[in-house]
C-alpha cells in the first residue's frame, strides 16, 4: 500500500479561520485575514469545533493518490459519498502476462495450507481472464472473471469535514484492517498541515468514550493514546 498527498488547500487552517471569523464578523474578508494571527487562528478553531460549527472545515480539501490497495478496500472506500474518486479502469486497463497484482491478508499469507488454496485460487482466475481476452473477449468483460483481491489504484480528494468522519469510522479497531490501515495513513499524512483540526481525529473513542457499546473492542485508552501522540 502506497499512499501520497498530491495536493491540498494551502494553509487549511487559516482557511477554515476566515471562514469562520466571516460568519460573525461585520468586517471585511481583507481585514478579518490582516488580523488574523496564528495563535488567533488555534484559539479560533478549538473554539469553533467544540461547539460543532463544521460546516467551515468544507473549504479546504486533500487530494490523495493510493496504489496497492485491493478492490475489496475500494469499494468500501467509495461508499464514502463525500468525496471525488478517479480510479484505475478494469475496463480499459488490461492486465498483462500471466498473473495479475493482488493483496493478500495477514490471516491467509500465515498458514502454508490456506496460502496454497489462496494461491491455486488466484492462478485459476489468472488463467481464465488470459484466456478470454487471447480468445478476443473485451477487457470489461473478461474482468467478470477477476477476483476482490486485485489490486487498484485510485485518487481520492476529500474536504476536512469528511475526512473527519472518515477517520471517525475508518480508523476504529471495529473496520475492516485494510482501510484501517489506509484510514490510519492517510490521517497520518494529514495531521501535520492542519494539526488543531486534526488534533482528536481518528475512531470514535479519542475524542470521546467508545461510540461502538456492547461491539468496543475495549482497548480505548490504548488506541486514544496511539493516535493522541501520531505525528
Amino acid at each position: 500500500m502506497n499512499i501520497s498527498l498530491l495536493q491540498h488547500t494551502p494553509d487549511p487552517e487559516m482557511t477554515v479561520a476566515l471562514a469562520a471569523r466571516l460568519c460573525y464578523s461585520p468586517v471585511g474578508i481583507d481585514e478579518l485575514r490582516e488580523k488574523l494571527s496564528r495563535s488567533d487562528i488555534a484559539a479560533f478553531l478549538d473554539k469553533i469545533l467544540s461547539l460543532g460549527h463544521q460546516s467551515v472545515l468544507e473549504h479546504v480539501s486533500f487530494t490523495f493518490g493510493i496504489e496497492g490497495i485491493s478492490r475489496a478496500c475500494s469499494h468500501q472506500l467509495v461508499r464514502h459519498r463525500v468525496a471525488s474518486y478517479s480510479q484505475q479502469s478494469q475496463r480499459y486497463v488490461a492486465f498483462k502476462g500471466d498473473d495479475f497484482p493482488r493483496v493478500i491478508p495477514a490471516s491467509i499469507a500465515e498458514s502454508r495450507l490456506r496460502s496454497d488454496i489462496y494461491d491455486r485460487a488466484m492462478q485459476v482466475a489468472s488463467e481464465a481472464y488470459r484466456a478470454l481476452v487471447d480468445d478476443g473477449v473485451p477487457a470489461e468483460d473478461a474482468r467478470f472473471v477477476l477476483p476482490n483481491a486485485v489490486e487498484t489504484k485510485i485518487m481520492v480528494t476529500m474536504n476536512a469535514r469528511e475526512l473527519l468522519h472518515f477517520f471517525e469510522l475508518r480508523c476504529c479497531e471495529r473496520a475492516q484492517w485494510e482501510i484501517r490501515a489506509m484510514a490510519t495513513e492517510m490521517l497520518r499524512v494529514v495531521k501535520p498541515l492542519a494539526p488543531t483540526i486534526f488534533r482528536d481525529a481518528g475512531p470514535g473513542c479519542v475524542a470521546g468514550s467508545c461510540p461502538e457499546g456492547t461491539m468496543t473492542c475495549g482497548k480505548a485508552p490504548a488506541i486514544r493514546a496511539f493516535f493522541k501522540e501520531m505525528n
